[in-house]
C-alpha cells in the first residue's frame, strides 16, 4: 500500500484554501472565518492530516525556527549574510531553515508556503520579490514579521537591510575618474536586476558630474559566470579600445573581466591612460572574494559587508519577534573602499 505522508498543501487543495489560511487555522493564529476554519478542519480530519510539532509550538508560542529566502545559495554575497544571519539568531537560541528559490526567483512562493508550513517564527527575504508577489500581505495574514536582507530594496512597507549600492557606484567612478580615466565602461548584471539599475545610477550620475561621456554601448549586459564575463569583457575591448577603465557588476565579473583583458593583450592597471597603444585597462568590481588577491596585480572592490547585513536583519527579526513596538526602518549600510593594484 502507498502510505504517502499527508501534507498541508493537501489539506489547502481539499479544502479549497490557501496554505497560509491552513497554517492559520492549525496554529490559531492570524483571522479567519468560523466557517474557513469548520472546512479546514474537517478536510485534516477527512485526509489524515498530522499537525507538526511546529504547529504545536505555534498554538503555544514559538517554533524557534527562523526561515531564510535566497536565489542562490551559492552566491557569496548571500552566503556571508547567511553566516551573520545565523550567527545573530542562533544567539538566542533559534535555528535557520534555508530555502533557495533558484536564479530567477521562479520558486519564492514555494520556499514562501513551505517556510509557512514548517510554523517559522519570522521570514527573512533575501531578493527576488516584489509589491506584486503579494508576500508583504501573506506574512501580515500570518502575523508573521518579514525583513528584506539584500541588494536591494525589494518591498515596501518592511524593514530592509542593504548596501548603498548609488554610493558604492559613485566611489567606484570618482576613484576611476581621480585616476585620469574619461572612458569608463561597466561590465555584467542583467537589466531586471534592481541592483544593477541602482548601481548605474549612481555611475551615471557621476560621469555626468564631472562632464564625461555615457556611453549605452560601453555598458553590457552579461551573465555572474567568469567565461562569460571574459568573453563580454574581450569583445568590449575589442569593440572600444579606447576605454581605460571597467567597473564590474560583481566579483566573479571582475575576475572574469581579469582574463578577457589580458586575451586583448593589454595590462591591468591605471598607467598609460592617455593612450591606445600597449593600455592598460583600470578593473574594480562590487563585492570581494579571497581569490582578489591572488591575481596580478590584486583587484580593487567596493563593498559592503553581507555578513553585517544578515547580522542586522536577525536582531531586527529577533525584535519584531519578541513583540517591540518598532518604526518601519530602513537601513542602508556604506561601502568600503578596498584598495588594490588594479586601480
Amino acid at each position: 500500500m502507498n502510505h504517502k505522508k499527508i501534507t498541508i498543501t493537501d489539506v489547502a487543495k481539499h479544502a479549497g484554501v490557501s496554505v497560509a489560511t491552513v497554517s492559520l487555522a492549525v496554529s490559531g493564529k492570524g483571522r479567519i472565518s468560523p466557517t474557513t476554519a469548520e472546512r479546514v478542519n474537517l478536510a485534516i480530519e477527512q485526509l489524515g492530516y498530522v499537525r507538526n510539532r511546529q504547529a504545536a509550538q505555534l498554538r503555544g508560542g514559538h517554533s524557534g525556527v527562523i526561515g531564510l529566502i535566497v536565489r542562490d545559495i551559492g552566491d557569496p554575497f548571500y552566503a556571508a549574510m547567511t553566516a551573520g544571519l545565523s550567527e545573530a539568531i542562533e544567539a538566542e537560541g533559534k535555528v535557520l531553515f534555508l530555502t533557495q528559490s533558484g536564479k530567477e526567483g521562479k520558486g519564492l512562493q514555494r520556499c514562501f508556503d513551505s517556510l509557512i508550513e514548517q510554523g517559522v517564527d519570522g521570514l527573512v527575504l533575501g531578493g527576488g520579490a516584489n509589491q506584486e508577489s503579494g508576500l508583504k500581505e501573506k506574512a501580515e495574514q500570518q502575523g508573521i514579521p518579514l525583513i528584506c536582507a539584500a541588494r536591494a530594496n525589494v518591498l515596501e512597507g518592511v524593514d530592509v537591510v542593504r548596501p548603498d549600492n548609488m554610493q558604492a557606484a559613485k566611489m567606484a567612478t570618482e576613484l576611476l575618474i581621480g585616476r585620469g580615466h574619461r572612458k569608463i565602461a561597466y561590465l555584467g548584471g542583467h537589466g531586471h536586476s534592481l541592483t544593477r539599475a541602482e548601481r548605474l545610477g549612481g555611475f551615471c550620475a557621476t560621469l555626468v558630474q564631472y562632464g564625461l561621456p555615457f556611453r549605452s554601448d560601453w555598458v553590457i549586459e552579461c551573465d555572474s559566470q567568469q567565461q562569460a564575463a571574459a568573453d563580454a569583457a574581450e569583445r568590449l575591448l575589442s569593440h572600444h579600445p579606447n576605454v581605460s577603465a571597467i567597473i564590474c557588476h560583481q566579483a566573479s565579473v571582475a575576475l572574469g573581466a581579469y582574463f578577457g583583458i589580458l586575451r586583448t593583450g593589454r595590462g591591468i592597471g591605471s598607467a598609460g591612460v592617455d593612450t591606445y597603444l600597449d593600455q592598460q585597462v583600470a578593473l574594480i568590481g562590487f563585492g570581494d572574494v579571497p581569490e582578489a588577491e591572488l591575481t596580478e596585480p590584486p583587484l580593487t572592490f567596493i563593498t559592503s559587508s553581507a555578513r553585517e547585513i544578515g547580522y542586522s536583519a536577525g536582531q531586527r527579526l529577533l525584535q519584531r519577534i519578541a513583540g517591540v513596538d518598532l518604526q518601519l526602518q530602513n537601513v542602508i549600510l556604506p561601502p568600503v573602499l578596498i584598495r588594490r593594484g588594479s586601480v
